[in-house]
C-alpha cells in the first residue's frame, strides 16, 4: 500500500515512517524542508516539497491509498502569541489544506488517518472519558484539537473513511514528554508534579505506531478513537515507576506554582490530567504490546 505522511520528521512520524516501510508499504512524504528530511528519515522514501500553505504536488497523491496527518508545530514550547499562532495555524491550515488537494486531485484513497490530543478533554479530576465524551474543553489546547479536528470533518464529503487519534503522553526514546522528564530523575531529584493526583494518560510508541496503522488499514476504524494504553497512572503512580526503572529517588514533588512561573500558560500540559479510555481501540481488539507501564518504559532502555 502507497501511503501519504505528514509530519514526518517529527518524533511521532519518524518512527512511523519506519515502522510502514518495514512492513512493505510505501512511503511518500510531505515536508517543508525536503533536503533535511531526506537527512532525518534517510533514502527509503519519496520526498515531496510542501509550504503548507499552498497545495502539494499533484504527483504526492499518485496511487496513493491511505493519508496519516500528523504536521503541526511542537507543542512542547513556550506558549508566546506567536508560538500559540503558530502551534494553531500549522494544524487547521495544513487540514484545509490537504482537504482541498484531495478535492482536487480525486485520488483513489481508502483511508484518511488525522491527530488530535487528549487535552481536548480539559482537566479531569474525576472520571473516566471515552470517545463517546461531548463535554470538551475550553483552553488553548482544547480548542485547537476542537478546531483541528472539526476541519477534518468539514470534508466528510470528499474524504474516505475517517478516523482521528487523540494521543495521550507518548512514551518514545529521544523526544516527547518523558524526554524532558527525565534529567531530574537521573539527578535524583525527580518526582510528582504538584499532589500528583492529576491521571496521565499514556501510551508506547510502538503502540502508537501500530494504531495509526492499524486505523490507516482496518475498516473498522472510523470517527474518534482514543489513542491511549489501556491502563492510564496518576502522575504520582508514573513517577514512582520511572524512579524504579531508573534505579532512582522520586520523591522530590514540583510545585505547582514553581512549574506556573517555569512554563507559564504551557504548564496545564503536565498540570492537567484526564482519565482516558481507548474503547474503541479494545472493541476493535487492538493488540497492545505495552499494556503496563513498568515494561513499557523498561523497553525504551532509559
Amino acid at each position: 500500500m502507497k501511503v501519504l505522511v505528514t509530519g514526518a520528521s517529527g518524533f511521532v512520524g519518524k518512527n512511523l515512517c519506519k515502522r510502514l516501510y518495514d512492513l512493505g508499504h510505501e512511503v511518500h512524504v510531505l515536508s517543508t524542508n525536503v533536503a533535511l528530511a531526506a537527512i532525518n528519515l534517510g533514502s527509503n522514501y519519496k520526498l515531496f516539497n510542501w509550504n503548507n500553505k499552498d497545495l502539494p504536488p499533484a504527483e504526492a497523491f499518485e496511487g496513493v491509498e491511505s493519508v496519516i496527518h500528523l504536521a503541526g508545530y511542537n507543542i512542547a514550547t513556550n506558549w508566546s502569541e506567536e508560538n500559540k499562532k503558530k502551534i494553531y495555524d500549522s494544524r487547521i491550515l495544513s487540514t484545509k489544506i490537504l482537504g482541498e488537494a484531495i478535492k482536487e486531485y480525486k485520488p483513489n484513497l481508502k483511508s484518511f488517518v488525522s491527530t488530535s490530543a487528549v487535552g481536548i478533554y480539559g482537566d479531569r479530576p474525576e472520571g473516566e472519558v471515552t470517545e463517546e465524551e461531548q463535554n470538551l474543553a475550553n483552553d488553548f489546547l482544547g480548542n485547537v484539537c476542537k478546531d483541528w479536528e472539526a476541519k477534518v470533518w468539514e470534508y466528510k464529503d470528499v474524504l474516505p473513511r475517517t478516523a482521528i487519534l487523540r494521543v495521550g503522553v507518548v512514551l518514545g526514546k529521544g523526544g516527547g514528554a518523558l524526554q524532558k522528564m527525565l534529567l531530574p530523575f537521573k539527578l535524583g531529584v525527580g518526582g510528582p508534579v504538584g499532589f500528583g493526583k492529576q491521571v496521565m494518560s499514556w501510551i508506547h510508541m510502538d503502540d502508537l505506531v501500530n494504531l495509526y496503522i492499524e486505523a490507516a488499514t482496518n475498516e473498522k476504524y472510523e470517527g474518534i478513537v482514543n489513542a491511549v494504553s489501556p491502563n492510564p497512572k496518576t502522575n504520582k503512580e508514573f513517577s514512582k515507576t520511572l524512579g524504579k526503572v531508573l534505579g532512582r529517588p522520586a520523591f522530590m514533588p514540583v510545585p505547582t506554582p514553581v512549574l506556573e512561573l517555569a512554563l507559564g500558560e504551557m504548564s496545564q500540559i503536565v498540570i492537567d490530567g484526564q482519565k482516558v479510555i481507548p474503547t474503541v481501540a479494545q472493541k476493535n481488539g487492538f493488540n497492545y504490546q505495552y499494556a503496563e507501564l513498568a515494561p513499557a518504559l523498561k523497553s525504551l532502555n532509559l
